[in-house]
């Protein structure tokens, strides 16, 4: 597929992102950027947010992380289930029941403002890094498979990326997000899905025929339970998933804004369920697929590609679908999910960052009326140029596979807010908040300290994902410290 093929293809989808935007932000008022009018279908916010919660780095990452890890990655996933469980049942109900704009809001009622200012922040460095991360994975495949050719810019790339979101998301918001969502979903889901059946049949194999292969054992394994010093053991895994979900869902404004859209309680639980069924489901068709793809690969001599001279395992399956000598219908196939597994994240992501900003920063709900919308298009504007800087930083200093980086950045982010969330909902104690966000400070640099200990010094213990409910669990401490009086 060429470049010129390639980019025909982006324009067209754009087009269609266009047309939604434009009869979803008719109205261009704060209360539908903020909340839709709180006129949401659930089954249609529950269908957009599998697409919102997987991601270029599902799309992309995790089918490349398949050889290092085999099907590891189940293990948290299984833990992501239990944790929209947590979120359907304890964080959306007291949500609904304080009528929130922005989720951090509650902080302010429950602790007061340097909590509520805390919460926010470490939020927004949370989400920036999460969109970064996902912006990232797609601008680096569009680089190598399409501007590099054409002599542009890594930097250019991304510029142009940010700008064709911030244009469909700036009068909409989240009404518009909604609907995008739904048919950047279809288009994810789609694409792994034809992709599977194109490689299996260019391996002249039925899909029964790949599941039963002996290939396909090599590559399956997902329980590991034999010591619990690794990484990946099973327990570490799965409680470290459950909290990733509880934090990175049921904490994030990004997440929760589309919940909070939905008509009442009850229609954003029946989402938040249905929504984490599918999600495992979806999962498990990526990690399959990562493993039809280095058996392609092996069996076709087709080597992971280069980035800056080093081996660059998430742009394997662009390579396979762009250049693996698979026909245009997998080309076009592999192009249209993975503009729509990054975009269905990065978009939500602008818009809440500027919910975020202008609700916890701004206080804008206290501005005259005619004051608010400015404020808040001139915050989506900074929030665009914001991730565009971080997004350009990570070329430069990122090494890992990124969907590890970007678990391994929510236990140090994400900690906080489940310690303050968690102390707000399990006891009745009021603290002392002036001191909430030195508490949060040092819990991040305590989880940082233990992360970098050597594993010789620990006996062999490899520190993972369980560092996002340690963190949150010093965090709970530490407010325990400086607790005040209970409260009604």
């Amino acid at each position: 597929m060429s470049a010129t093929q390639i980019l025909l293809l982006i324009g067209a989808y754009f087009i269609v992102l266009m047309i939604i935007s434009y009869f979803t932000g008719k109205n261009d008022s704060n209360s539908d950027f903020f909340k839709a009018g709180k006129q949401s279908p659930w089954y249609l916010v529950a269908f957009g947010m599998v697409g919102a919660s997987l991601s270029g780095v599902t799309f992309i990452s995790v089918p490349g992380w398949v050889e290092a890890s085999q099907f590891s990655y189940m293990q948290v996933v299984l833990g992501y289930l239990f944790g929209y469980f947590v979120v359907a049942f304890v964080l959306l109900p007291l949500y609904y029941k304080l009528n929130l704009t922005s989720i951090y809001e509650y902080l302010l009622e429950r602790f007061g403002a340097v909590s509520h200012k805390t919460g926010a922040f470490f939020f927004f460095i949370s989400r920036v890094l999460g969109a970064a991360f996902r912006l990232y994975l797609v601008a680096i495949v569009l680089q190598q498979f399409v501007f590099d050719d054409l002599g542009v810019r890594f930097e250019f790339t991304v510029i142009i990326s940010i700008l064709l979101i911030w244009i469909y998301t700036n009068r909409g918001g989240i009404k518009t997000i909604v609907w995008t969502d739904t048919l950047q979903t279809l288009f994810m889901i789609l694409a792994v899905i034809l992709s599977i059946i194109l490689i299996n049949q260019e391996l002249d194999w039925s899909f029964g025929e790949f599941l039963a292969s002996e290939e396909l054992k090599t590559y399956n394994r997902f329980l590991f339970t034999e010591s619990f010093l690794d990484r990946n053991h099973f327990i570490k895994s799965f409680v470290g998933g459950m909290f990733v979900t509880i934090c990175m869902t049921g904490l994030d404004q990004d997440m929760m804004q589309k919940n909070l859209t939905c008509k009442s309680l009850k229609d954003a639980q029946k989402n938040m369920v249905s929504f984490s069924f599918v999600l495992v489901g979806v999962t498990f068709l990526f990690m399959l697929l990562g493993a039809l793809l280095y058996i392609f690969s092996s069996k076709n001599g087709i080597s992971i590609p280069l980035m800056d001279g080093e081996p660059k395992t998430d742009l394997l399956f662009p390579e396979v679908a762009l250049n693996g000598g698979l026909g245009l219908p997998l080309a076009i196939t592999f192009m249209l999910g993975l503009i729509a597994a990054a975009y269905s994240s990065a978009d939500s992501a602008l818009t809440s960052l500027t919910t975020s900003f202008c609700v916890d920063f701004l206080n804008v709900e206290k501005r005259e009326e005619a004051e608010q919308k400015k404020i808040r298009k001139r915050t989506h504007i900074a929030m665009s140029v914001m991730l565009i800087l971080v997004i350009i930083a990570f070329k430069y200093i990122l090494s890992r596979n990124v969907i590890d980086s970007l678990l391994i950045v929510a236990g140090y982010t994400y900690g906080p807010l489940l310690g303050l969330f968690a102390f707000g909902i399990f006891t009745k104690h009021a603290v002392k908040d002036k001191y909430v966000w030195i508490v949060t400070i040092l819990s991040v640099v305590i989880i940082a300290t233990i992360a970098n200990i050597p594993s010789s010094y620990l006996g062999g213990y490899v520190v993972g994902y369980e560092l996002l409910p340690l963190n949150g669990l010093l965090t709970f401490f530490g407010l325990w410290l400086i607790r005040g009086k209970k409260t009604d």
